[in-house]
């Protein structure tokens, strides 16, 4: 099992910087890595991690992405004087040269590179290249954005060849379009591009039709080219959290990568000047979490934006402790996305019906937003809002004593992964068909509650019983509400249970019982993950629950593959608080959950298929039942007024 994140910096990329008077490019300052450095040490995740040693790229490499006579072209700047420095930027737009740039972005190439070898050898499992100058605006012959090389297309094409890999998700979260990224792979159908993106109606830098919903890719590429435009500032959690699971979750799943790269420009969060959005740092360890679940845990972060010094920094840290395993941050405030986030979630969903088969259900019309006067308005107020914004900075994620404990029957102590303890209470006698009792759940495995263990696994012999035991004591312990999700055989029925309980304990009155029949989808991993990922997690995450119980009565109810993922996905909730409750469950079964839940990646579901139309019909009927109360659960802007 690859274990282990890289973390990979030089302090030589520092060693540049703006030499003359240009309002465009002030903001690209070494401080951008430096006080990302810091806190990073500060915070003491450097010593936690993998330290890589960073290289030159090859001109052969640079070559993958870009034209001879460019490379040419910058091979020269470390020669020129000051005024022909100046000349040549002008060629380019919103860029800088300076002498010592051709070497530093020699660096960025090289440290990315680093970092894909480390994981696709199996060295790590992810990590974080903190690099500069950025990179995914940069074209074949073309320096654009203070972007020179194109580190993450470079990358791409990089792993491809030297890991026979035929298909690669990049995920772009910088606040500006990566046109680069997306001319570089826009006929190439292996490798899928996501990007959102600040646009406001093509208002926003760099301007192009091109970033647009409607640029899907071409020819073999149609469909691999995802454009989610924001055309208004202060997104906020909800709003990205809506497009995770709306549109790429989706599409990555259907995809399956082999390897995730993540531009991940911090220019999205909260208080950039740049972005203008209302994100806070803490989601984007929630947005990492969500991703570690494909390509079997392979992810590579490569830095590109970010110019609000505070938020770049806690952003960065955030990021880290989650590729790190540490437990996420609680999300609060998480509700209906914005009328114009919904227009966007929409119309990609319906430009990309034809390509994918989890949007086959979504109105294919789109509709063409227009800024009207009163909402320029709006948007000019919150404009002013997020200038001097301020924001509590993220609470301390510290890692628990102990990870996972796990209660089996004895011959199943041998099966169990590195980084679970089996764990043995006086008075409980563990034998092949054990009853679980109130006590031992108080005493054992719920003092995760505590602080003491982030999760554990139990089996049991009867898990109505045991549900009925856990859920008062979590509830009158320490935790006001739980998300139980519950796979239980009846004939070929799968049954998808949330429930949440409100704060009135005694009454324990649900907010939400959700039964979904899914006439198939016992055995359609297509359509149990579309239930997933388009009705929990959604619930989930706008309940924001203090416990997550799991339950499985049985082996053959799902694959082993599709329980570990969901098992994956749902420990992003109550800061990784979880118990697990098997009933009747193999080997194979006990030791994946087990590896789950201490930290392992999922493995892949490829291939994954279409979701049957029986199952999608009853998906979505649930979802437009739900929607009125739980915003999440919205992918159009329909119903938005309705909510407000």
């Amino acid at each position: 099992i690859m274990s282990g994140t890289a973390f990979v910096y030089d302090e030589e990329m520092t060693r540049y910087k703006l030499l003359w008077t240009d309002p465009a490019c002030e903001i690209e300052v070494p401080e951008r890595l430096t006080v990302s450095y810091e806190a990073v040490k500060s915070a003491g995740l450097e010593q936690r991690c993998e330290a890589l040693s960073v290289r030159q790229a090859t001109e052969e490499e640079i070559l993958l992405v870009h034209s001879k006579e460019y490379l040419e072209a910058v091979k020269q700047t470390p020669y020129l004087s000051l005024e022909d420095l100046m000349t040549f930027t002008q060629q380019y737009g919103d860029v800088y040269f300076h002498p010592n740039i051709y070497h530093c972005a020699k660096l960025a190439i090289g440290a990315t590179l680093q970092l894909v070898d480390s994981v696709m050898t199996g060295k790590v499992r992810n990590g974080m290249a903190l690099v500069r100058p950025p990179g995914h605006h940069s074209q074949r012959s073309e320096a654009s954005g203070f972007c020179v090389f194109n580190n993450v297309a470079i990358a791409a094409h990089y792993a491809k060849k030297h890991y026979n890999l035929n298909r690669v998700l990049i995920v772009d979260w910088d606040i500006h379009h990566g046109q680069g990224v997306q001319y570089s792979f826009e006929e190439d159908p292996s490798v899928l591009y996501f990007s959102w993106h600040r646009y406001e109606h093509q208002r926003f830098w760099p301007n192009l039709a091109e970033s647009d919903y409607d640029s899907v890719g071409k020819g073999k590429g149609a469909g691999f080219n995802i454009n989610v435009p924001w055309n208004k500032i202060g997104m906020t959690n909800s709003d990205y959290l809506s497009v995770f699971f709306h549109v790429l979750l989706p599409v990555a799943y259907e995809f399956d990568p082999e390897l995730v790269l993540v531009c991940a420009g911090f220019d999205s969060g909260i208080g950039d000047p740049e972005g203008r959005m209302c994100a806070t740092p803490e989601i984007f360890g929630h947005l990492t979490h969500l991703l570690m679940s494909l390509a079997n845990g392979r992810l590579c972060f490569v830095l590109e934006g970010g110019y609000n010094l505070t938020s770049l920094a806690q952003s960065v840290c955030q990021t880290l402790q989650t590729l790190l395993g540490d437990p996420t941050s609680l999300l609060t405030g998480i509700g209906s996305p914005c009328h114009s986030a919904l227009d966007s979630v929409h119309n990609v969903r319906a430009v990309h019906q034809k390509y994918w088969g989890c949007f086959k259900h979504t109105d294919p019309s789109t509709k063409r937003c227009r800024v009207e006067d009163g909402e320029k308005k709006e948007e000019d107020k919150t404009e002013e809002k997020t200038e001097d914004m301020k924001w509590p900075e993220p609470l301390p994620r510290p890692a628990h004593p102990v990870h996972t404990v796990v209660v089996i029957t004895t011959e199943l102590h041998g099966s169990l992964p590195e980084g679970c303890q089996h764990l043995v209470s006086g008075g409980v006698s563990v034998g092949k068909n054990f009853p679980i009792s109130f006590n031992f759940l108080k005493n054992s495995v719920l003092t995760a509650g505590h602080w003491q263990v982030r999760n554990g696994l139990v089996m049991v012999s009867d898990v109505c019983v045991s549900v009925s035991c856990a859920v008062p004591h979590a509830l009158k312990s320490f935790c006001d509400r739980y998300a139980l999700l519950s796979f239980l055989l009846n004939v070929f029925t799968v049954l998808l249970l949330f429930a949440a309980q409100s704060l009135n304990i005694d009454g324990r009155t649900a907010l939400l019982c959700l039964s979904l029949r899914m006439l198939q989808g016992v055995h359609c991993r297509a359509s149990v993950m579309q239930a997933v990922l388009g009705l929990l997690l959604p619930l989930a995450y706008e309940f924001n629950p203090g416990l997550v119980l799991e339950v499985l009565a049985d082996s053959a109810v799902l694959e082993v593959s599709v329980w570990v993922q969901i098992s994956s996905l749902l420990q992003g909730l109550a800061q990784g608080r979880t118990l697990t409750l098997l009933q009747g469950c193999d080997r194979d079964m006990v030791r994946a959950t087990c590896a789950s839940l201490s930290g392992s990646p999922a493995p892949s579901l490829s291939p994954l298929g279409l979701p049957l139309a029986e199952d999608v019909e009853a998906i979505e009927s649930q979802r437009l039942r739900l929607q009125g109360r739980w915003g999440l659960l919205l992918n159009t802007s329909e119903l938005f007024f309705c909510q407000q």
